[in-house]
């Protein structure tokens, strides 16, 4: 990434600013030069999210906070939706989130009901996670009720927002505060999707439950499995991304459903140089062998030091293969010990590296880590 890039830069400036207030131009109220010159004034003191935000409060300098009567001007506003044949990395202009959050401030205190047909239409140009948990939570029963229609809507942009929309753990998305028992009934309705982008947004609302609730995650992926309803390949696509978490913490029964056996027994030796600076790259060397054709899913720990307090431990994917007898299967990893990451500071000391097969830890290996 070139010096100097700056994200909320790249997505809101005076180009897309401009372009948002030029689709108001129906509108022989909508003052489309002072908008554009109040958003940008206040743009450089404000972060991305903050602009989304600021944005949503000029907006509605413009056209008011009186919903019913502004719904017209918004729908007139909007561009065509979004190719509903595609089936994935169409994610649209990322400028529409201020409206989402403009429907926020003027709905949510008054007009659920509009604001969520208004959320129907603008999450077909972009997604509105974000702005329709403020209405989850205000009102779940509104919502759910409404998501339930949608997880049968004609366009997948719709279909997508009911898992993206009510996942326990979106990132950088307000808590909704609904129970797993609540939202698994919509994804049983939609993990036969025939679109990537909602079924890998229903197998990252699955790793979210994983955290807390695996046992209804890992029986919920069995009985879809029973059913039959998703292409197979598609299916195990889902089930490998959403049991990612539990793999990384070496669950048992999610390695199972994976097809590969804990207690398997192997022997696994591994080998790091004694010494590496902060910056290099750390050489790691693993070998497996074992007496029966196994299929192994492998993993790697970093145990990193850190000032006055317990190590703090990585999971990284190293690799699934399968040992055969009398042939060693090695496998070799070059992990940077990156300095300059923004959240992550490496600290020099004694560091551990551990080799995780099948979810268990079968070797390790130390090192010290030099400025």
């Amino acid at each position: 990434m070139a010096s100097g890039y700056s994200l909320k830069d790249q997505l809101f400036n005076a180009d897309t600013v401009g372009y948002l207030a030029g689709l108001f131009a129906a509108d022989p109220n909508f003052d489309a030069p002072e908008f554009t010159a109040q958003v940008l004034a206040g743009f450089p003191s404000r972060e991305l999210k903050q602009r989304i935000d600021w944005i949503a409060v000029c907006l509605a300098e413009q056209i008011g906070v009186d919903l019913p009567r502004a719904a017209p001007l918004l729908r007139a506003a909007l561009p065509p939706p979004l190719d509903p044949t595609l089936k994935d990395d169409d994610f649209g202009r990322f400028i529409f989130a201020s409206l989402g959050e403009y429907v926020v401030l003027a709905g949510l205190d008054g007009h659920p009901d509009l604001a969520l047909d208004l959320i129907e239409d603008i999450t077909q140009r972009f997604s509105m996670e974000y702005a329709v948990r403020p209405f989850l939570a205000r009102y779940p029963d509104l919502v759910l009720a409404r998501f339930a229609r949608w997880a049968d809507h004609p366009n997948y942009h719709v279909r997508r927002l009911v898992s993206e929309g009510s996942r326990p753990r979106l990132p950088w998305g307000a808590g909704v505060g609904l129970s797993p028992e609540a939202t698994l009934p919509l994804l049983d309705t939609m993990h036969g999707d025939d679109a990537r982008f909602v079924t890998r947004s229903v197998a990252n609302h699955l790793n979210d439950i994983a955290k807390t609730h695996p046992d209804l995650v890992l029986e919920r992926l069995a009985r879809w499995r029973n059913e039959g309803r998703q292409d197979a390949r598609e299916l195990r696509w889902m089930v490998n991304h959403a049991l990612r978490g539990l793999v990384k913490a070496g669950h048992p029964e999610a390695m199972a459903m994976l097809g590969y056996a804990a207690d398997v027994a192997l022997n696994c030796t591994v080998t790091v140089p004694p010494r590496v600076r902060i910056g290099d790259v750390l050489a790691l060397e693993c070998s497996l062998t074992a007496a029966r054709k196994t299929p192994v899913l492998v993993d790697y720990i970093v145990w990193f030091a850190r000032d006055g307090g317990a190590p703090r431990r990585k999971v990284f994917k190293l690799k699934t293969g399968t040992i055969m007898p009398g042939t060693p299967l090695v496998l070799t990893k070059g992990h940077r010990m990156k300095g300059d990451a923004t959240t992550f500071r490496l600290t020099p000391g004694a560091h551990a590296v551990e080799i995780q097969v099948n979810g268990q830890v079968r070797a390790r290996a130390e090192f010290t880590l030099q400025p």
